[in-house]
């Protein structure tokens, strides 16, 4: 059995990967990765590699093989066709024979637009017929804490989720939990809703930040098109912006706030506060 990771050169998938390298030998890992050159590190620790590109299906010919487990991290273009990249991979699997293949998706709850292409890629791929498994991921830590310069700078957390509470986790979190279904059993054909042990709002983020720096930071609301413009200012495009916003949105309704305990079951010990993504990113 061969244990293959799309994405793997990305934030999450090289986690899962070295996660991986713990627990089975480098000769049944094989990561898909688009630059040969960005894994040259886990080719050399005997990762096999195999480079294909969502967006040409020709590149997957050939990759798996019966009995794979396959975890399919979803793309990060938001202006392609998702589910059509998506099911690139998962047509080729199931053509295969793959005994498995586990999707990051989204939230349950999560109604805001980034959830689209989540939910039509879930449909295909249980339309498929294959073994599945769905790895629901809510919002990452590091989503917020790689943005802490411009916190730091203006003293304030801007956002527009209102006092929404959010349950996130570290990435670092996420990819164990993929790591405990690629290497165990009994997962096939379930649906983890993941995220962290505690949601938080940002006022009590902003506290954090004020506790850990001495500084006084302070958190801002502001309106769904106020903090769409602050992103468009900050560089981002606007239908990216837009989608930021729309998560803030859900945040607010409450659509991220489930602390189902799926994730810290899967891995096997609490989740990593945010207090301490918090620390690492300010030490880092």
């Amino acid at each position: 059995m061969r244990i293959v990771v799309t994405g793997a050169t990305g934030h999450l998938g090289r986690l899962v990967v070295e996660g991986l390298l713990d627990k089975v030998p480098a000769d049944r890992i094989v990561a898909v990765v688009r630059d040969r050159q960005k894994a040259a590190l886990l080719a050399a620790r005997g990762v096999g590699l195999h480079i294909a590109d969502y967006n040409a299906p020709e590149t997957f010919d050939g990759l798996f093989a019966a009995g794979d487990r396959v975890l399919l991290i979803s793309g990060s273009e938001a202006d392609k066709d998702r589910v059509a990249q998506h099911r690139v991979v998962i047509d080729a699997a199931s053509a295969a024979g793959a005994a498995l293949l586990a999707y990051t998706s989204a939230p349950g709850s999560l109604t805001a637009a980034l959830a689209d292409d989540h939910r039509g890629t879930e449909q295909v791929l249980l339309a498929s017929g294959l073994p599945y498994v769905l790895l629901r991921n809510n919002w990452y830590h590091e989503v917020y804490t790689a943005q802490l310069a411009p916190v730091l700078e203006h003293g304030a957390v801007v956002q527009a989720a209102g006092a929404g509470r959010v349950a996130t986790a570290s990435r670092a979190d996420y990819a164990a939990a993929a790591v405990a279904v690629l290497t165990g059993e009994g997962h096939e054909r379930r649906t983890y809703e993941l995220g962290g042990d505690t949601a938080w709002s940002f006022a009590e983020y902003a506290a954090e930040l004020s506790r850990q720096t001495g500084k006084e930071i302070v958190y801002r609301p502001v309106s769904t098109e106020e903090y769409t413009a602050v992103l468009v200012g900050a560089g981002l495009p606007e239908f990216i912006a837009a989608i930021f916003a729309g998560v803030d949105v859900s945040i607010e309704k409450g659509e991220l706030a489930g602390t189902e305990g799926d994730l810290a079951r899967l891995i096997g010990r609490p989740t990593t506060p945010i207090a301490d993504a918090i620390r690492a990113a300010l030490e880092g």
